[in-house]
């Protein structure tokens, strides 16, 4: 197995919970089992010795959605055409194309269902605060695995402070795996009218990391962003070293999102 396949099966499971990619029972195989986010399926992956060089297989389903009839085959199907898109030679892929099946199932997902009487469910229907805030368009980083502590940044662009806020609120509420990360390290920096400029960050418990992340946007002369680097941990400790991949990881974020200014 490379150490590719294990940085990234660690980078799965600290991310989305343990057993989230697991191997099957025959060691001698390269074969995991991948459960998908939500009330989605589990699928069987096969990962060629070449991996990343090559892209993995899809085998089929291990255990279909919920009991759903052609919940199974929906998945599979819909996972099979995610991996390509995802794949870069080299470099590996499960975390962008599980991240891309949860979205496109999201956008899938049919309206709230309507009671007997015509009413909208309550439990259904979305709250006035979850509607207030807009779904902002993260880029996101490769993941890192350092010391079996697991780091990937997102970044979105904000025109405004307020808009930072509401993106940076927005991802907790809606997306469970970032809010139950150790620390989610923000920093943002806005120009507004005139010579007016907003600039503010956040350790969330990562002592001095916000400052050194809001710094790295300076050195890049990055405007108009929001960055948040989430770091689970893993129970080794990294000493200085943890300020380098939240920088690493952040940097990268930046340069995926086209807004690096150096």
């Amino acid at each position: 197995m490379s150490d590719e396949l294990l940085d990234e099966v660690e980078a799965i499971n600290s991310i989305y919970g343990d057993g989230t990619l697991a191997p099957t029972e025959d060691e001698s195989s390269s074969t995991y089992i991948l459960k998908l986010p939500g009330d989605a399926s589990s699928l069987r992956i096969r990962f060629p010795d070449a991996y990343p060089a090559q892209p993995p297989l899809v085998l089929g389903t291990h255990h279909s959605s919920g009991g759903v009839r052609g919940a199974g085959a929906r998945d599979v199907r819909l996972f099979k055409d995610i991996l390509p898109s995802v794949f870069q030679e080299g470099s590996v892929c499960l975390f962008d194309a599980v991240e891309e099946f949860g979205r496109q199932v999201e956008e899938q997902a049919p309206g709230p269902e309507e009671t007997q009487d015509g009413r909208e469910d309550e439990e259904a229907a979305p709250r006035e605060d979850e509607d207030a805030l807009p779904a902002p368009d993260w880029t996101l980083s490769a993941v890192v695995v350092e010391n079996k502590s697991t780091f990937v940044a997102r970044v979105a662009r904000a025109s405004s402070p307020e808009e930072a806020r509401s993106h940076v609120a927005h991802l907790l509420a809606s997306d469970k795996k970032v809010r139950l990360a150790t620390h989610n390290i923000t920093a943002w920096r806005i120009r507004g009218d005139g010579a007016t400029q907003f600039q503010d960050c956040d350790d969330d418990g990562e002592t001095a990391a916000g400052g050194r992340l809001l710094h790295l946007m300076q050195v890049m002369d990055v405007w108009g962003v929001v960055v948040v680097v989430s770091r689970w941990y893993g129970g080794v400790k990294l000493g200085p070293r943890r300020f380098a991949v939240i920088n690493g990881v952040a940097r990268d974020g930046m340069v995926r999102a086209g807004v690096a200014g150096k």
